[in-house]
């Protein structure tokens, strides 16, 4: 399967008000200057609330997180968790094909999906329900042959029974997930032959079962409001002197109040200017390096000389809101990013809302120095083993 973006886009994507109060609470998980570190969970919400990846949702999470498109493409490409061409809009099943389940008749479950779907995988099919794949081991071989419809585990499976379970997922009802022979878990059909006293307190359903049925989202698309949203980690969090800012109300900022005291304290680290229109003004710090002598501020331009600024991006780690954040804050070309020394770049660490620490990780003068000295052709050919 070649991995790359599918030839027809959607506009526009932006998360769920739920949602992007999720994505910005996994944020928090990261120290300052790591929110790259939250590209995968933002790309699989993304993927949860639309079905599958496009490229504006690439380059949505890119913009939250401050990274190159090419950067967050490269993520989306490499995991084949992440579906880059359209799905059925009822679900996509996934078919084990891996040792156990092919034993066990995976084959003929595949002859059902060409059958009653698409002749080929990752097609859509003509009522635009379902779509299909076969897939490697999925760690349910003692319940093969087993197929992942949504984001449940449907096992034991005949080629009848998963006609049956697509027939009733296209009359929009949504089978238990779990064994579909009766049997609970994983244990024999006839019942438990040891450990017997670890039966009580069972559920109606195995424990991933029950949460499916309890939640309802089996082949739902996720938009944030099926579970509360958690952020445990933030009540753990050390004690952090916190930072003077100019923070909207939780209510009125559409966030909840859990997140708005993170953005208010500045801890752990949150990304402010994702673009889905919540406004939350990020930390404003002096120093970064906590020697308040070390830090000044650089000399900037209010407009970009002759009208025209150097494409910042070209340096790595600077992503469009980065160098939107540059120009805004008076920085336009490569010899001005070159000149910074140690106190320039203290400062600028501190002061760059959301993406604190960025210029030293990414050496972002060290870049624009070689780009000043020897030209982008040279940068480049460095660039490709981060010989900077």
């Amino acid at each position: 399967m070649l991995r790359r973006l599918h030839k027809d886009q959607p506009a526009s994507f932006e998360f769920t008000p739920a949602n992007l109060e999720w994505a910005r609470g996994q944020i928090t998980k990261y120290p300052a200057g790591r929110q790259a570190s939250a590209v995968i969970p933002l790309l699989w919400r993304a993927q949860e609330q639309h079905g599958w990846l496009t490229r504006p949702a690439i380059e949505y999470v890119a913009d939250m997180l401050g990274m190159a498109y090419i950067r967050v493409l490269e993520v989306a490409t490499f995991y084949f968790m992440f579906q880059l061409q359209p799905v059925g809009s009822v679900a996509h099943i996934q078919i084990c094909g891996t040792t156990s389940c092919m034993i066990c008749g995976a084959e003929e479950l595949i002859a059902v999906c060409k059958e009653l779907i698409a002749p080929a995988a990752h097609a859509v099919s003509a009522d635009g329900k379902f779509s299909w794949e076969e897939v490697e081991c999925m760690g349910a071989c003692a319940n093969a042959p087993m197929a992942q419809i949504g984001k449940d585990y449907y096992e034991d499976l005949t080629p009848a029974k998963l006609r049956d379970l697509i027939a009733r997922f296209s009359r929009g009802e949504v089978p238990v997930p779990g064994p579909q022979n009766g049997r609970y878990a994983a244990e024999p059909l006839s019942g438990l032959t040891s450990l017997k006293d670890f039966e009580s307190g069972r559920q109606q359903y195995n424990a991933s079962a029950q949460r499916a049925v309890d939640i309802g989202d089996t082949v739902k698309r996720i938009d944030g409001t099926e579970v509360p949203i958690l952020m445990p980690w933030l009540g753990k969090a050390a004690a952090v002197k916190p930072v003077a800012q100019t923070t909207p109300a939780p209510a009125a900022a559409g966030i909840s109040a859990t997140v708005a005291e993170a953005l208010t304290t500045g801890t752990p680290e949150v990304k402010v200017d994702a673009p889905a229109g919540v406004a939350v003004a990020a930390p404003a710090q002096t120093v970064a390096s906590g020697n308040e002598a070390e830090a000044v501020k650089p000399a900037g331009l209010s407009a970009a000389r002759n009208g025209t600024p150097d494409t910042l991006q070209v340096i790595e780690g600077i992503g469009p809101k980065l160098e939107a954040l540059c120009h805004e804050l008076g920085f336009f070309h490569f010899d001005q990013i070159a000149s910074w020394g140690p106190a320039e770049i203290a400062w600028m660490d501190a002061n760059l809302k959301g993406f604190k620490g960025r210029v030293t990780r990414d050496k972002w003068v060290a870049q624009a120095r070689i780009i000043i000295e020897h030209g982008l052709e040279e940068f480049q050919r460095r660039a490709k083993t981060n010989d900077y």
